[in-house]
């Protein structure tokens, strides 16, 4: 398990960096337009809820094509892997890094904060990823959603001079996908495998 974990990372390290490059790309345009706080708020709650659907869609896909299907067992998969990873991709790791460079950040938890949302569309997801089980777009989408998502966590609540930052958001944002994504898309699913039957060898994703 541990040398799968150390290939995925390093197989998903280049595609994150796209895609934290995407954000920094996107973070300049926030800057130079000055789009105020509440748009990148409105725009953050459309993107964790977007990013909770794919992550439910592919975590349960993986579980449902490498394991016996059992639904109770997707289920609890797709949504703990779903909520739990989105939370820790797109607020917990984006509130703990502009902390670090003394941003003043609010801190939010989206699935308390947005719960009438949050859990219905992570419920879609799962019916999806259980139903047609097939990831490879989901899990493309779901590393842009989720660095996007992340983006604009920073922007919606920090306030901070954020050019001279654009480095240090940059490192976050790769951080705060590619490990949390990897885990959700990949190690997560197949923590609950032990003793069912792999129907294929290797990850398609």
């Amino acid at each position: 398990m541990l040398r799968r974990i150390g290939t995925e990372l390093a197989r998903h390290a280049p595609f994150t960096a796209v895609g934290a490059v995407s954000g920094i790309v996107i973070m300049v345009i926030v800057i130079f337009t000055k789009i105020p706080s509440n748009i990148s708020e409105t725009i953050f709650y459309i993107l964790h809820p977007t990013h909770v659907l794919f992550s439910a869609i592919v975590t349960t896909a993986i579980y449902k094509q490498y394991s016996k299907g059992k639904l109770w067992a997707a289920i609890l998969v797709g949504y703990t892997g779903s909520i739990s990873i989105a939370t820790l991709s797109d607020a917990i790791v984006p509130y703990l890094g502009g902390e670090s460079i003394k941003v003043r950040m609010e801190f939010h938890l989206p699935f308390i904060d947005e719960w009438w949302l949050i859990n219905p569309v992570a419920f879609l997801g799962i019916a999806i990823g259980y139903l047609r089980p097939a990831t490879k777009l989901p899990h493309a989408a779901h590393v842009f959603l989720s660095t996007w998502a992340s983006l604009f966590y920073f922007t919606a609540f920090g306030a901070a001079q954020w050019l001279p930052l654009l480095p240090f958001v940059f490192l976050f944002l790769f951080i705060a996908v590619w490990i949390p994504c990897c885990i959700s898309d990949i190690v997560y699913p197949h923590l609950f495998l032990r003793g069912e039957v792999h129907h294929h060898d290797e990850i398609g994703h």
